[in-house]
């Protein structure tokens, strides 16, 4: 069934609607054009065009697959990074028990693509959405939904409108314990968080299943103060499980993990004791599965702990030199309808000319337009019009959501698969 919803997929005609595509594949389904396995440089591939490195795509694929498993957690990485159905399989197929998401179309769309276990980061209070997760929950019995609650007026709100629909089945919740004063969402205080819980309890249509949060909002975020907002999220859970609030579950959720602090949580989540019933201890990394060239780089826990692995950055955007006017400047075709520019400009890393290419050594990318890269180039850039610039892009979320289909492409520029986004 699943492997049948994204089959459908690679029937989509390629058209206008897809950035960087060749022209001559208009009318082409997107499972033709990849059985041609045409090449991303010499087979009619307009610039600018985003691609996905095949091999480095795996490469990270596997390494928090292996980090997880080592570590003994769950792990359900946040599909807002890419929204690709195709990528949340593949990541379901590396061992991951499910898909972490943000706002109700995203979960729309996990489970239209045979999602079965969604963790919604996110109080959910929009009473249309609750309808359609109480239906989706009647439908399949095998349908697992987990999501956040952060306030005794959201629980309210969530138990009339599951009453109102007459839902059957109670979604699970877990309390959700802020990082601190000035953080993002999240209960503030362990009595505030038992507040939260009673008016669970007290509700038909909602089940307390755990306590999560999110590692990266801890105010000032070090080694010492991540891991003592963590402890504090383990003995919530462990004071809920004294307090008799997980009385009856097969299994009680303590969840946390970014993809800046994994290893904190990975530390911290090996202390946890034994509960009054197995623990899932549930890692939600999502950035990982196409890292960058910027913001994770340098965030990534795999600079702390070497010895567990790495991730490789997976985007280039492939762009072309269209104006040269000086010795010291240069323009490529794509800019911010292209790139990500939220925490970081692109980096020039490789040009190609004539089906060789060499390290992008003295051009840096200083500004970009709607649809223009500034470069500034030194006296060692050998930089002409018409040459390819391959650009490395910083965080993976606001790469993703500028392309609706991204060639996959093997380390000589044959492309094997085009990725299909939902944003």
């Amino acid at each position: 069934m699943v492997l049948d919803t994204l089959a459908r997929l690679t029937e989509e005609r390629v058209d206008h609607r897809f950035k960087g595509l060749p022209p001559d594949a208009a009318g082409l389904t997107v499972g033709e054009l990849a059985a041609q396995r045409r090449n991303l440089f010499t087979d009619g591939f307009t610039t600018p065009v985003l691609a996905l490195s095949a091999e480095r795509l795996e490469h990270n694929l596997a390494a928090l697959e292996t980090y997880a498993e080592r570590h003994g957690l769950a792990f359900a990485p946040h599909g807002k990074t890419s929204m690709a159905p195709q990528l949340f399989q593949r990541q379901i197929e590396r061992g991951a028990w499910g898909i972490t998401l943000a706002v109700p179309h995203q979960a729309r769309v996990a489970r239209a693509y045979g999602i079965r276990r969604i963790f919604l980061a996110n109080e959910l209070v929009d009473a249309a959405a609750l309808r359609w997760v109480a239906a989706e929950q009647d439908a399949d019995p095998a349908f697992r939904f987990v999501c956040y609650v952060d306030s005794v007026r959201g629980v309210e709100l969530m138990d009339s409108a599951l009453t109102a629909s007459g839902a059957s089945r109670p979604v699970d919740v877990v309390v959700e314990l802020g990082a601190g004063e000035g953080a993002r969402t999240g209960v503030r205080t362990e009595a505030e968080c038992a507040a939260v819980a009673d008016a669970v309890a007290g509700a038909r249509t909602l089940r307390l299943v755990g306590v999560a949060g999110y590692e990266g909002e801890v105010p000032g975020a070090d080694p010492e103060r991540v891991r003592a907002w963590l402890r504090r999220l383990v003995a919530l859970a462990v004071d809920f499980d004294k307090a008799g609030r997980f009385a009856g579950l097969d299994e009680i959720v303590v969840s946390a993990g970014g993809s800046a602090w994994f290893d904190a949580v990975a530390d911290v989540f090996a202390e946890v004791p034994e509960l009054s019933a197995p623990v899932l201890k549930l890692l939600r990394s999502g950035a990982y599965v196409s890292h960058d060239d910027g913001h994770y780089e340098r965030l990534t826990p795999f600079n702390r702990v070497p010895r567990e692995g790495g991730l490789e950055p997976a985007f280039r955007l492939w762009t072309q030199v269209v104006s040269r006017p000086s010795a010291e400047q240069a323009f490529t075709n794509a800019g911010k309808r292209d790139a990500a520019y939220d925490l970081d400009l692109p980096v020039a890393r490789v040009v190609r000319r004539d089906g060789a290419e060499r390290p992008a050594t003295g051009i840096e990318v200083t500004g970009l337009s709607d649809q223009h890269a500034w470069l500034r180039t030194s006296e060692e850039a050998d930089l002409e019009v018409g040459d390819w610039v391959g650009l490395g892009l910083s965080h993976p979320c606001t790469s993703f959501d500028k392309w609706v289909l991204i060639p996959v492409a093997e380390a000589d520029g044959t492309v094997v698969d085009y990725i299909r986004t939902f944003f």
